[in-house]
């Protein structure tokens, strides 16, 4: 069954636009329907095939019409289709599943994996992980590729490039983190920040004496202490009051920064250099691997837009469905597009802005976000914005259509939340999250 996303009227903003917002999170599942087929987007043309993955390589630059009257014939589009539907995996066995990675033991119990017990093999697959992933940060360093994720079993990291985001550094969020994860970095020396923790409030809820805003965990000093219990001496009273020790203000101290671990509001943010020290603290941090289960010896999976060293193609799955919908009248053909896999971005953006075009400018969308991502959307601190032009001319070679860039440079508007439903009305977008 094929169902119709509708909106009520309290779903729909007030506010329209021609653009959607960007939606850092990865998507796992699109579902567009529309009045109009998407037979176009089946049984692409070996020819057509070819030029879509050339197109990619070479990062063409496909402008469409604004409105293409028989999208079946429009070798243009089908190519363009296959071009938006390539990204760059790493590492790739292709009978296991290597997205998402968090809370999918179940899907990979029962699948060959012959590292699982074999050290030298781990080490060897770890090896060549590390060349991958430093591969991927110095093309993101020199602005080649614009942004990628880090998916391990436990966390994701999103790395973005300087320009993107509203950010005139490199960044690197990750989420969710653990206190073991946040004092493990803390002690390679990796300055951090926790941008969620006083919009959510838990300032108010810590105890007084610590502080978790800017990653920093001040232990309460016995000066401190004593000075806090003096009032107590001048009652004369001192004596009769048992004084709690630094122990337990230590323990109830950790048990407020505990319990934000697994959860959104633990999102780290590392900014400007200090990602290359979390780049070599990755590659040498045994939190990234699972230690037991069925992803025991399995490297994170890198996730790209761009080629990088070690990367496999990939291809996102798309398929088309007609069915039958009840209407007043009685039955109306209802048509669908299926799009599966780890759906980035860019690929997000180049879809809908085809799509635009093939369905004349209507459609709507029901978006799948994997959810431990969803909390890339929030709104960083942000100290220059770069200028159009700057952008372009600095990010111009990163394998993304300008348009797309345009998009991705926006300030993230989203919040903790993601893109949810989209719905494409002559060519004016409504959505919601």
């Amino acid at each position: 069954k094929t169902p119709q996303v509708s909106f009520s009227e309290s779903d729909i903003p007030s506010s329209e636009s021609t653009e959607l917002p960007v939606d850092w999170s990865i998507k796992t599942r699109l579902l567009f329907t529309s009045s109009q087929p998407f037979t176009w987007a089946d049984h692409l043309k070996a020819q057509e095939e070819a030029q879509g993955i050339i197109q990619h390589c070479r990062a063409t630059e496909v402008t469409l019409p604004q409105s293409i009257q028989d999208p079946k014939l429009s070798t243009e589009l089908r190519c363009a289709f296959q071009q938006s539907l390539i990204y760059w995996l790493h590492p790739a066995f292709p009978w296991l599943p290597l997205f998402p990675r968090i809370g999918t033991d179940r899907k990979m119990a029962g699948k060959i994996s012959p590292w699982s017990n074999d050290e030298t093999l781990q080490h060897i697959l770890m090896s060549d992980w590390s060349v991958s992933f430093t591969s991927l940060y110095n093309l993101l360093k020199t602005k080649l590729c614009p942004y990628f994720y880090v998916c391990t079993y436990q966390f994701t990291i999103l790395f973005r490039a300087a320009g993107l985001a509203g950010s005139d550094v490199i960044t690197a969020l990750i989420s969710p983190t653990t206190r073991g994860i946040r004092e493990a970095m803390k002690n390679e020396g990796i300055e951090f920040s926790l941008p969620l923790i006083k919009e959510n409030g838990y300032e108010k809820k810590k105890p007084s004496g610590t502080s978790l805003g800017n990653g920093e965990e001040q232990v309460i000093s016995d000066d401190d202490e004593d000075e806090s219990f003096s009032w107590l001496e001048e009652m004369g009273v001192q004596d009769k009051i048992k004084k709690p020790d630094i122990l337990f203000i230590k323990l109830r101290k950790e048990k407020h920064e505990v319990q934000m671990d697994h959860r959104p509001e633990s999102v780290v943010l590392v900014k400007g250099m200090n990602t290359l020290t979390l780049l070599n603290f990755l590659i040498n941090s045994k939190s990234l691997i699972a230690s037991s289960g069925p992803q025991t010896g399995l490297p994170p999976t890198l996730l790209s837009p761009v080629a990088f060293r070690g990367a496999t193609m990939q291809m996102l799955k798309a398929r088309s469905v007609n069915v039958k919908t009840q209407a007043v009248s009685g039955y109306k053909d209802q048509f669908s597009l299926e799009i599966t896999g780890p759906i980035m971005p860019h690929s997000l953006h180049s879809v809908t802005m085809l799509l635009k075009s093939s369905q004349n400018g209507s459609f709507s969308a029901g978006l799948y976000t994997h959810e431990p991502t969803a909390v890339f959307n929030i709104c960083l601190p942000v100290n220059k914005v770069l200028p159009e032009e700057t952008l372009h001319e600095e990010l111009g070679n990163c394998g993304l259509h300008p348009k797309t860039l345009d998009q991705l440079s926006q300030t993230p508007a989203l919040g903790k939340s993601s893109l949810r439903h989209v719905e494409l009305s002559d060519f004016i977008y409504n959505w919601r999250t």
